[in-house]
């Protein structure tokens, strides 16, 4: 079993557009993206309504498809959410909304992971190292941030730019996946980037954040959080505040 503690806060006056689902051998966190102001997404839907339902979908999968590889349950989820709205929505709009999705399974002594776009998990060894999961390619796009609308356009779920959760289910098979034995993990941190951004901007480092996972909670992260960005404000004209999902797993809790 999982023992899993886990913080999602939104932005100050905003929706939240996290999610987190459970099971007692998996865990799997997502970030909507935010439509950019004036984007038709051709979409009926906002972004709380496609987290949600992909979401639930990936619980669904995760808890019944068990034989499935993680990037299977999740090209099943975006194709169980395309279903639910095909018939009202255009789904061959490039601006559809989207999300991140970050995966862990427990399973034949494995520790599986999947991450597609910029949620991160930290795998914390028994060794007392760590093994980051970053799919880091929304930072590598060309010209730097900030990134103009039409560019992000054009290498969302294309070869040679990004890939998420959306309306292409072959994005699942793009994600970085693998497994390591589960007998040299003790926990694993799992994060939105409304949380990494004390990694990238605020001068914490990966080990700093996955001891305070570990050791106060993602309560405390996210309560880090909101207090950088109201001391040292955002860089490249980012959200002055993002939604934050902080998720703790202990991994050993039945050994």
């Amino acid at each position: 079993m999982l023992q899993v503690t886990y913080m999602t806060a939104p932005a100050p006056g905003r929706v939240n557009e996290d999610y987190v689902a459970a099971g007692p051998s998996w865990v799997a966190v997502l970030d909507g993206a935010t439509a950019p102001s004036g984007v038709d997404s051709g979409c009926v839907h906002d972004v709380p309504w496609l987290v949600s339902r992909l979401g639930s979908a990936l619980a669904y999968g995760l808890a019944t498809q068990t034989a499935a590889s993680l990037p299977d349950v999740l090209a099943n989820a975006i194709r169980a959410t395309m279903k639910a709205h095909e018939h009202t929505c255009d789904l061959s709009n490039p601006d559809s909304p989207s999300s991140t999705v970050a995966i862990i399974r427990k399973r034949a002594g494995q520790l599986e992971y999947l991450v597609l776009c910029d949620s991160p998990i930290a795998l914390q060894r028994t060794d007392g190292s760590l093994t980051v999961v970053d799919d880091d390619r929304t930072d590598h796009l060309p010209g730097g941030r900030p990134y103009p609308v039409e560019l992000v356009r054009s290498l969302r779920n294309q070869p040679g730019g990004f890939w998420v959760a959306s309306t292409r289910p072959e994005a699942a098979y793009e994600g970085l996946f693998g497994s390591v034995d589960v007998a040299t993990v003790r926990g694993v941190a799992m994060f939105t980037d409304g949380v990494t951004r004390l990694i990238e901007w605020y001068g914490h480092t990966w080990d700093d954040v996955v001891t305070t996972a570990a050791s106060e909670g993602p309560t405390r992260l996210i309560a880090e959080v909101r207090d950088a960005e109201r001391t040292h404000g955002t860089p490249h004209r980012a959200k002055a505040h993002d939604d934050a999902t902080a998720a703790w797993v202990l991994v050993g809790a039945d050994r």
